[in-house]
Order: structure tokens, then C-alpha cells, then sequence
């Protein structure tokens, strides 16, 4: 017996429930590096954001007389929130953090599939405008045994010794200043490499910053697990990066006074949450465009957006700025940028006479 249904005819085992899965696993790694990093604090920090995720969920759902749970939505956006967070931060923050994306953003609109940006980015950009002093203010990592990075991350530090008129400053200038001894263990790896031991630090994630953005290589290994499982596709996480390295190194070095093609590439590229980011937020199925030409504009304008914010804007960090401001411009992209109809043939135009 056959059974005849309507379109689209969609064949795969990948539900919403198993993705989510898979995300919170790709996330493990760095969740774990971040706690080993910060301590049972930052474990602190990450239950009760996810805790706080799933209390409105369900509570919402009691309300609208369906239990979303199970689908593991608001767990990921818990967790997001979470890893988006210093880890020292008072917990009302990811609490209040969580609620704003959970109710305003996902289930004023309708529940899941039917909010226009991100949920976890909207409730981590919700809180930085409204606590600004407390998501502005980091712990170094228990590598460093130091607390020279109390009050700023290397965005934040090159970001402010450039806005005080200190001219040619790059990173390893910077946090030289501030009091940073790299780890031996980066030392070692930068003479064999013959690169700095600042962005060997932070590309295994000892240097400051939120829970869950610090090691760039634990974020890494938790995207190329998406990509593998099919949960994203390449092409928004890897023309994000490539996009934002390129204008960093053509455009970046004007700030600081060195000229064209002399910016840096490795420590943008592996400090703040542009890995967390661009692996796991701007791939949202809901907020990006429907297309793979789409993808690649949406992640163009992000990693643009992104450098801009980073090196002319106010702001340190412009990674939750740039993918929210892109997540407006996906109906418009999806507008313009369709899949060609089945069957299509583009009509002949009748010769002149």
C-alpha cells in the first residue's frame, strides 16, 4: 500500500529534538574548558541559566497548554545565555537574560520557528545594554595564577589604549603593558611556531573572557561536529571567519596607524565570541536565509558588520551586534536571492520584426 501526501517531501531522521542534541553536545567542550578554566562558578553560571531557560519554557507552555520541553530549545538557548556570561556575574543577569529570550523573543512571536532573531544573542545584547558595567568585567583564567585581566579582555585592551592615542599597538603590545605573562606552555608553542604566545593562549582559551568564548579550539571541534552531522553546512561559519580575517587584515592596521594589509588576523579571529558566534548562532536555522547564495551574503555582511563594530565602533565587541543585524535582513535576502522553480524555462523573447 502506498501513501500519496503533500509536498514538501522531506526524507531524513534529523528532527528538531535530535539536532538540539547534537547541538548541546558540540558544546561540551567548551562548557567544560570553562569551567576548568573559571571554576565551579562558571558551572554555577551555566545551570542557572539554563535552569532559568527551561523554568519559562515550561511555565509558558502551562499557559498555551503544550509542553515544548522535550524539543531541547530552550535548553540550548539556556545554555548559549550561559556561555555568553563573565563568569563572576551576579546570577539575577542570566536569569533576566533568559527570560527576555524565551518569552519576548521566541514565544511573543509565536514559539519556535516563528522568532525573527536569535533568542540567546537577544537576551545576551539585552543585558549587556542594561548591566553594562557587570558583562563588561572578566576574571582571568586559573592558568594565568593572576588577576591581571580583572577588567578587560584583549578586545577591550587594544580597544582602549588605541582610543587614548597610543599609535602602532598591537595585541602583544597591549597586554604586555597590562601585566600578561603568557603560559609556558604557549611560549613553547610560539617559538616552534613562530608565533606569539597571546594568540596560542587564546586560541586553547587561556586569556579572559565569557564562560564559553575563550578557547577558540574547543569551539572549533564542537562546529566541525555540526558540520559532520549535517546539523549546519559549511558555508556561514566559514565565510563569517574568512570575510571578517580578510577586511582585519586589509583594513585593521588604520586604526592603530600602521597602514593598509597590516592588520592582525589570529588573535581577532580567536578572542571575543566570534567563534561561538559564527558556529553557533549564525547558523540558526530560523534567522538565516533559506538558500546557500543567501548563506554566503548573510555571513559576508556579518563578518563586515563585525569588523566594523570591532575596530571603528564605541564598542569593544560587535559579534551579537552584527548577527542580529543581519537576522532583520534574512526576509529581505530570502526576498531576493530564490531557488529556481522545478521546471522552470526562462521564456524566449519574441525577435523584432
Amino acid at each position: 500500500m502506498k501513501t500519496v501526501s503533500a509536498s514538501p517531501h522531506v526524507h531524513t531522521s534529523m528532527d528538531i529534538r535530535k539536532s538540539m542534541l547534537f547541538v548541546l553536545i558540540a558544546l561540551l567542550p567548551s562548557c567544560i574548558w570553562g569551567v576548568y578554566a573559571f571554576g565551579l562558578r562558571a558551572l554555577l553560571v551555566l545551570a542557572v541559566s539554563v535552569a532559568a531557560s527551561l523554568l519559562t519554557e515550561f511555565l509558558l507552555g502551562l499557559i498555551d497548554k503544550k509542553n515544548t520541553l522535550p524539543d531541547l530549545s530552550a535548553a540550548v538557548t539556556g545554555l548559549l545565555i550561559g556561555m555568553n556570561m563573565p563568569p563572576e556575574i551576579p546570577l539575577y543577569i542570566p536569569v533576566i537574560a533568559s527570560f527576555f529570550a524565551i518569552f519576548v523573543v521566541k514565544w511573543t512571536f509565536g514559539g519556535l520557528g516563528c522568532n525573527w532573531m536569535n533568542p540567546a544573542l537577544a537576551g545576551r545584547v539585552f543585558v549587556f545594554f542594561s548591566f553594562s558595567s557587570a558583562m563588561s568585567t572578566f576574571t582571568a583564567p586559573r592558568a594565568l595564577r593572576a588577576d591581571v585581566l580583572a577588567s578587560a579582555t584583549p578586545l577591550s585592551a587594544v580597544k582602549t589604549a588605541i582610543s587614548s592615542g597610543m599609535q602602532n599597538m598591537d595585541y602583544e603590545g597591549v597586554l604586555g603593558q597590562l601585566g600578561y605573562t603568557a603560559t609556558s606552555f604557549a611560549q613553547s608553542i610560539s617559538g616552534a611556531l613562530g608565533i606569539s604566545p597571546y594568540t596560542v593562549d587564546a586560541f586553547f582559551g587561556n586569556i579572559g573572557g565569557c564562560i564559553g568564548e575563550v578557547s577558540a579550539l574547543a569551539l572549533l571541534i564542537g562546529g566541525i561536529f555540526l558540520i559532520a552531522t549535517k546539523v549546519i553546512t559549511w558555508h556561514i561559519p566559514v565565510v563569517y571567519l574568512g570575510s571578517f580575517s580578510i577586511l582585519s587584515w586589509v583594513f585593521g592596521g588604520l586604526r592603530a596607524g600602521t597602514g593598509l594589509f597590516s592588520g592582525e588576523i589570529l588573535m581577532p579571529l580567536f578572542t571575543g565570541g566570534l567563534m561561538l558566534g559564527a558556529f553557533f548562532m549564525a547558523t540558526d536555522w530560523v534567522t538565516t536565509p533559506t538558500t546557500k547564495k543567501g548563506e554566503v551574503i548573510f555571513a559576508i555582511g556579518c563578518g563586515f558588520f563585525t569588523f566594523l563594530i570591532r575596530y571603528f565602533g564605541s564598542l569593544p565587541e560587535g559579534v551579537s551586534l552584527a548577527i542580529i543585524l543581519m537576522n532583520i535582513l534574512t526576509p529581505t535576502i530570502d526576498r531576493y536571492v530564490r531557488v529556481k522553480k522545478f521546471g522552470y524555462v526562462k521564456p524566449v523573447k519574441e525577435a523584432k520584426k
